[in-house]
């Protein structure tokens, strides 16, 4: 007669396992009842804009000649993207969101070590960096238009020393120096969101293996590339996917600073003209709705690149 022993390590990891499933399933139905309400709203709210929108999208419609309504399918795609004018200031706006988030992604992550490590005035030090988050889009693009004036702003006089500044240097005189002045106070502006993103990622690394890899006589580069930023790669995508969808919808800035002047247009200003300026719903309707796909790629290709598995960052796997 053979009698079989079940082994500490399968009686422990059957349960564990068990355990763990269960704990996740009721997180996932928790989650599911606390979002369902804002899920619900936003549904009611977006969703008929949203459905009108590409009804619209499929019609020839401008508001001064209302009675020349007409359906043209996807007619107005097809002039869309036919026109060079949209892929410029596609091109526009993704040269705005690379640049910005790319530079806000360095300097964010350099405040959020600040602002971990310090340990004198941590509260003041926090809040005088996130000031410029506080304040209201419109207001920092006067701002800056303000700073990068040629006669009155104090961008030329304190920076003219620079060799590519000259002490009269018109930013809004060309395309890249308008570009540039555009990216300027976009960065001022929203670094501190995404420095307050990663410093909440850099909390939940594990000191003991920060520790533990200085122990083991790791240099600081080391310890940042091999313990750091691997373990802070789920707050790293988040911040990246949030910020990069804000960019890519860039409107304020450009607005207030050049109106769209030195073809300096992005997606959304064009749209904004189409709508508002030449009141053409169809046309501008389609706009919106291929702004709206590219904000859906934009997503997908971040989440895919970044390749986190959000039930191992919660600590599942």
């Amino acid at each position: 007669m053979t009698t079989t022993v079940a082994t500490p390590a399968q009686t422990d990891t059957a349960p564990g396992k068990a355990h763990l499933s269960d704990r996740s399933a009721v997180e996932n139905r928790l989650g599911q009842k606390l979002v369902a309400p804002a899920v619900i709203v936003m549904v009611l709210v977006t969703a008929y804009p949203m459905i009108q929108a590409l009804y619209l999208s499929l019609f020839r419609y401008r508001l001064t000649t209302p009675d020349d309504k007409g359906f043209v399918g996807l007619g107005n795609y097809g002039v869309i993207l036919g026109d060079s004018l949209f892929w410029k200031d596609t091109l526009n706006t993704v040269i705005i969101m690379v640049a910005t988030v790319a530079i806000e992604l360095v300097v964010g992550f350099a405040f959020a070590m600040v602002m971990h490590r310090i340990m004198v005035a941590r509260g003041l030090m926090r809040t005088a960096i996130l000031i410029p988050y506080g304040i209201v889009t419109v207001v920092s693009a006067f701002a800056w238009q303000f700073a990068f004036s040629i006669n009155n702003g104090f961008v030329n006089s304190w920076f003219h020393w620079l060799p590519w500044i000259a002490p009269q240097q018109n930013w809004f005189g060309d395309h890249w120096h308008a570009m540039f002045a555009i990216m300027a106070s976009e960065i001022w502006k929203t670094t501190p969101f995404m420095s307050l993103l990663l410093l909440a990622g850099l909390s939940q690394v594990s000191e003991d293996m920060v520790e533990a890899a200085q122990v083991d006589g790791a240099t600081w580069w080391q310890r940042l590339y091999k313990v750091i930023l691997p373990n802070m790669r789920a707050a790293i995508m988040v911040a990246v996917l949030f910020r990069a969808l804000d960019a890519f919808r860039i409107f304020d800035n450009i607005a207030i600073m050049t109106a769209g002047a030195q073809n300096t247009e992005s997606s959304s200003f064009l749209t904004y003209r189409q709508v508002i300026q030449q009141m053409q719903l169809g046309m501008g309707s389609a706009l919106s709705v291929l702004l709206f796909i590219a904000v859906l790629i934009i997503a997908f290709v971040i989440v895919k690149l970044f390749k986190v598995d959000l039930a191992s960052a919660r600590g599942e796997g």
